[in-house]
């Protein structure tokens, strides 16, 4: 597809190791030349800021010394840059950098050379803004429908909204619910704030119902920008798309009419300026940027589309009209008028390569050299078969730097938990309360066959589980020599883990005649806790508001049989029922069906479900695979506790939100 490449109109390779993002592209003509012509302007996380006027002798040539007008290292990782009307009393262009902590706006300005190196260019920083939550992205437009200026909106990681009247900070507002920010865009048609939640939903909230929902209480500023006090906002409209959004932009065809396209992972959507859905378009490739702008047939919207297959795609509205091949992955695209030639592309890659292209059908006359021919000689092959196949078998026999096969004796590891708990419990500094926490024993035996170096035993098991020892060392091992240490395992703090399920792994060298220090091996064995280390017998539980119902294809098994320590024996040995109470204090209770092949896991809170189903699924396996059948099998028929699992992390978020609040104002 060399026909249909990107035609290299001038490109460049910026710094050394730098990062890029969507946000670190802009064009506009930032010194206020006044002649129509734009300057590329770009900034990277290592916080080098550079600006560009590209000036190509013939077309294909890389970067010359005059075509960089500017750079200057802001310290500080650079998140977004833009150019609008920025200062108050004017209506020139001012280029505004976002910081994770800081908002700064510059003015570009140029001064004639008396050299031949040309024009000098200078940034002077004409105001900034300290941000006390850390920002993600911004966006600006005329808010309220002032004229004559832009307002600065900036999105923060917790999804707070923070508005700048220029040299001034105006208020702040948290979107209800917000998770994790998303793209951000600015409808002046509707003076609305066009965003696309975690929830995988595009929203759109007025400016003035933002603007009327602060406090009439005036506070200081930086008290402002930390508590987003007053009204909950409401969203004036949203749309459910079912994924996560890369990037969110508004065209405006004219005054009556704008629409908002929304750039997903999967899929391309455009919405009318209320919320309905005009078209949506499905992708082929993963997508990694798009433009949106206004095509020269009425009614109809271009729109430049890249993706992770370094392909950039040129749709009107839901059809593709052409297909170029570029050099990197974009990660940012724009369109601009560079040196009298409009419609220039401008991408950036994620590690620097700024490319200015065109569209075209240049073919690109590549010719294949030709291959010098030659007769083949049998005989000759033959030998040089034979030859290497001989290298081949000598470099088996002598044992390389790294053999061909794996000898699994080399080391076997292998774990045992004690039946009973310690008779003193090795349990300190926990923190469940008045509880008596036990401990057991583990041990662990390495035997090895041959000599092994620099042997390292780490163990791991699941938090608020811990370790009197994880980890031990041994120097040398003799062969056929047996190793075993020992060390105990017990509950820190008042949660369950998510699983009983403990880890050895042992990482060691082995000697060989080409490499003596030894060839690096890993081995490992698993070990399984028991649940008594954690939960104690309980009075079983009528009712709960949570319940789990497990179906199985088999008849049921008295729960006697699966959890011996949690129940007294029976005249008839089929216990139904069963009680268990977590160190913690949560409780759940377990019923078999004495008719059907059910079993149910019932419990105050829903988290609390996990660990009782887990382990009545493995010990049902277990069971079978005793009595020799291997056909067992679970399934869940109900339907998905969603419900319960967002609440749950609704509830973690928030936690989070009042900690992190706590901490800011300490």
């Amino acid at each position: 597809m060399s026909l249909f490449k990107a035609r290299d109109w001038w490109s460049t390779v910026l710094g050394e190791k730098e990062e890029f993002d969507q946000g670190c592209l802009c064009l506009a003509d930032v010194d206020n030349s006044g002649n129509g012509q734009d300057k590329i302007i770009v900034g990277s996380f290592m916080g080098y800021l550079r600006i560009f006027n590209p000036h190509p002798v013939k077309t294909g040539d890389g970067s010359q010394a005059e075509d960089l007008l500017l750079e200057v290292h802001l310290r500080d990782p650079i998140l977004q840059v833009e150019v609008g009307k920025f200062l108050s009393g004017t209506e020139m262009l001012y280029l505004a950098v976002l910081h994770s902590r800081k908002l700064c706006v510059y003015s570009v300005s140029g001064t004639l050379g008396n050299v031949e190196h040309g024009n000098q260019y200078q940034i002077k920083l004409m105001y900034e803004h300290n941000l006390q939550r850390t920002a993600c992205n911004m966006t600006y437009g005329s808010f309220g429908g002032v004229k004559g200026r832009d307002l600065i909106c900036i999105q923060s990681m917790d999804g707070m909204l923070m508005v700048f009247e220029q040299e001034s900070y105006a208020f702040g507002r948290f979107l209800p619910g917000s998770l994790l920010p998303g793209p951000l865009a600015y409808s002046s048609r509707t003076d609305s704030f066009i965003t696309v939640s975690s929830c995988r939903q595009v929203e759109s909230y007025k400016y003035q119902v933002l603007a009327f929902a602060t406090d009439a209480d005036k506070r200081q500023e930086s008290e402002q920008q930390k508590l987003g006090s007053g009204k909950r906002l409401v969203a004036d409209w949203t749309l459910n798309i079912g994924e996560q959004a890369v990037d969110v932009c508004i065209v405006s065809f004219n005054q009556s009419a704008a629409s908002v396209f929304v750039l997903g992972e999967r899929n391309f959507f455009c919405l009318k300026d209320n919320g309905q859905m005009r078209f949506m378009k499905k992708l082929d490739c993963s997508p990694s940027c798009f433009l949106p702008y206004c095509s020269v047939s009425e009614g109809t919207t271009n729109t430049l589309i890249g993706n992770h297959n370094n392909m950039l795609h040129i749709y009107q509205d839901v059809t593709l009209k052409w297909a170029t091949q570029l050099p990197h992955l974009p990660v940012a695209v724009k369109v601009g008028c560079l040196h009298d030639l409009k419609g220039v592309i401008v991408t950036l890659s994620d590690d620097g390569h700024l490319q200015c292209s065109y569209l075209g059908t240049d073919p690109s006359l590549f010719q294949a050299p030709k291959v010098e021919s030659r007769e083949l000689n049998y005989d000759e092959l033959d030998i040089e078969l034979k030859e290497l196949q001989k290298i081949i078998k000598d470099v088996n026999k002598s044992q390389g730097v790294w053999p061909i096969t794996e000898r699994e004796d080399d080391l076997k590891v292998s774990a045992a938990v004690s039946p009973n708990f310690d008779s003193v419990s090795q349990a300190t500094d926990v923190e469940v309360g008045t509880v008596h926490v036990p401990s057991i024993t583990v041990k662990v035996t390495l035997q090895n066959r041959v000599v092994l170096q620099k042997a390292k035993l780490l163990v791991y098991v699941q938090p608020p589980l811990v370790l009197t020892c994880d980890q031990f060392t041994f120097e040398f091992m003799a062969p056929e020599m047996t190793r075993t240490v020992g060390f105990s395992v017990y509950l820190k703090r008042s949660y369950t883990p998510s699983e009983l399920e403990g880890n050895a792994v042992v990482s060691y060298s082995r000697p060989t005649d080409r490499n003596p220090d030894g060839i690096p091996r890993v081995v490992q064995c698993k070990f399984r806790l028991p649940l008594k280390l954690i939960c104690l017998p309980d009075q079983p539980s009528k009712t709960a508001s949570c319940k789990l119902t497990i179906d199985t294809n088999k008849p049921p098994v008295s729960l006697l049989s699966l959890f011996p320590g949690f129940a007294s024996q029976s005249d008839d040995d089929q216990v139904n029922v069963m009680g268990f109470r977590f160190l913690g204090g949560s409780q759940v209770t377990l019923l078999a069906s004495k008719t059907s092949q059910r079993y149910r896991i019932q419990s105050e809170q829903f988290e609390d479900l996990w660990l009782i189903t887990n382990e009545l699924i493995l010990c049902l396996q277990e069971y079978f695979e005793k009595q020799g059948i291997k056909d067992f099998a679970c399934s869940f028929s109900g339907s998905m506790p969603l419900q319960e699992y967002f609440e749950l992390i609704d509830h973690h978020f928030e936690v989070c939100r009042i900690i992190t609040h706590i901490i800011h104002n300490l």
